[in-house]
């Protein structure tokens, strides 16, 4: 009798104890992500998914070591997109359980067929995308493509991504710990150094961490003088084509993340040039920055390896880039099929992170 008792006493504890962990898990069970093959494009598959206009603080440091409190507080913008269960202000989405994904542009900025694409399709997969619009928050600063590049530098794109982050943090549908930094050229060029422990401490002091960083064709120039990083794995993907990639330096940039405490992977499409997502057809523009090198020194100071000045202010940076800059364009050019391959590359990343597979804080080395 008494064991009978017993044994019904500890299945209804069980049953209680399995009720409890059910209910603290549900968030992630929860989980409305589903990474697709092709990535959903038709109109019916995108019906009803439209951004919304959004604004949050933000602040404008020229370099990481300009950050903190004197830095030039600046009113952010972004579009943010949300899958069809987390609308509305509260979301109707259980708490905690959409992942997200900010997305920083490119040199030409936002573009309908690149961050608004994404956005639309990230959002059907069912994670939020919030697009940050850098130049827009910054119109006052320089408005044409060579000002915007001396005055609107990598440090503000990235301070802006980190203030992104917090943003999405505050939404109780959002999972903070399922947020991806993806970038696009200018904007891969921030995302990569955010995963820089240098630059995360400074401009997110907060604590607030990215749990993966991805970089599309984004040209390796900046490396850190602190070799250690927030531990978020890295994804980076490039065409063999493009004049602005040099595969030996990023292939050391790749090797410095691994060591310095990030997984990181290089995946490089034969054929493919710059911005094979842009829906841009072929052409030239902009100049090639394949002789630049900066270090950013651990109080955050970027200065130019040669010739050792500090990229302090616009007048230096023009200086310094003026002096590696090659006065001969570039090409870009759509490309549906390299699109295809790099959203397969991109969306499995970004399941492994959402689904926990390679959570911020267990990337392997």
């Amino acid at each position: 009798m008494v064991s009978a008792i017993g044994r019904r006493l500890r299945r209804l504890l069980a049953g209680a104890a399995l009720a409890v962990s059910a209910g603290a898990l549900a968030p992630e069970r929860a989980l409305a992500w589903t990474l697709r093959d092709p990535w959903p494009s038709s109109a019916a598959e995108l019906a009803g998914i439209a951004a919304q206009e959004v604004s949050f603080p933000s602040s404008s440091p020229f370099t990481p070591a300009d950050a903190g409190p004197s830095a030039e507080p600046t009113a952010a913008l972004g579009y943010l997109y949300l899958p069809r269960t987390g609308r509305g202000s509260g979301g109707s989405a259980p708490p905690r359980s959409v992942p997200a994904v900010v997305m920083l542009h490119g040199a030409g900025g936002v573009l309908p067929a690149r961050e608004h694409l994404y956005g639309r399709q990230l959002a059907a997969m069912g994670a939020a995308a919030l697009v940050v619009d850098v130049f827009g928050a910054r119109r006052d600063r320089a408005a044409g493509f060579t000002e915007r590049l001396l005055e609107i530098t990598e440090t503000m794109a990235l301070a802006d991504a980190y203030a992104a982050l917090r943003f999405l943090s505050q939404r109780p549908e959002i999972n903070p710990r399922r947020v991806a930094l993806v970038g696009f050229s200018y904007g891969a060029m921030a995302s990569t150094y955010g995963v820089w422990a240098t630059a995360a401490e400074r401009l997110a002091p907060g604590g607030e961490r990215f749990a993966a960083h991805a970089a599309s064709y984004g040209p390796c120039i900046a490396r850190f003088e602190e070799r250690r990083t927030t531990g978020a794995p890295v994804l980076m993907l490039y065409g063999e084509e493009d004049e602005l990639i040099v595969p030996e330096r990023c292939a050391e940039f790749a090797e410095e993340l691994r060591r310095a405490g990030s997984r990181t992977e290089v995946i490089s499409y034969p054929g493919a040039l710059h911005q094979w997502d842009g829906g841009l057809p072929r052409r030239t523009v902009g100049r090639l920055l394949g002789a630049c090198r900066l270090r950013v020194e651990r109080d955050g100071t970027v200065r130019d390896e040669r010739t050792r000045l500090p990229m302090s202010g616009p007048i230096l940076r023009r200086v310094i880039l003026a002096a590696c800059v090659e006065d001969r364009p570039y090409l870009i050019g759509a490309d549906e099929a390299v699109r295809a391959h790099s959203n397969r590359d991109l969306g499995r990343f970004l399941d492994s992170v959402f689904r926990g597979a390679a959570a911020r804080g267990g990337a392997a080395r």
